[in-house]
């Protein structure tokens, strides 16, 4: 098996890209009630150009087999500037072969070499198996995340 290679994304692969986003929504994910695909690649687009953001993919030869996306949130007055992991998914046939825990490591790095002072996530109660890989992971802080669509 090729090793996986973890690198920013490039503006020419977002649509690519964007479609990974289904491995998300497959069980026990589920689709955003509002998902617009066509809106989805705009908002990756501009990910991949920002300063303030990464957009990190893992391949395996050709094949991208995975996808995280980090961006300079807030600065906070009690912890200092966090990044904020918005989306990390892995291929559902490739899971178990360390590619998360790349994708999550090269974020970390993202984020120490912004002057980040930590890094954030958050995951539904449905995903048993991505809290198992976090928990794997040793964070150092957790909390419960409440939200509301608007």
């Amino acid at each position: 098996m090729a090793s996986i290679v973890v690198r920013a994304a490039r503006p020419d692969e977002v649509d690519r890209v964007a479609s990974m986003y289904e491995w998300l929504f497959a069980p026990p994910g589920s689709r955003p009630g509002d998902w617009k695909p066509r809106r989805a690649a705009a908002a990756l687009a501009r990910a991949v150009s920002s300063e303030a953001a990464v957009v990190l993919v893992a391949g395996l030869g050709e094949e991208l087999v995975g996808l995280c996306t980090a961006y300079e949130d807030i600065e906070s007055v009690r912890f200092g500037l966090r990044v904020w992991v918005e989306d990390l998914a892995v291929h559902p046939e490739r899971r178990s072969l360390g590619i998360g825990k790349r994708l999550l490591d090269e974020a970390k790095q993202w984020a120490r070499s912004r002057g980040a002072t930590y890094l954030e996530l958050e995951s539904a109660e449905t995903r048993t198996a991505a809290h198992r890989f976090y928990e794997r992971e040793r964070p150092t802080r957790r909390s419960r995340s409440f939200g509301w669509e608007l």
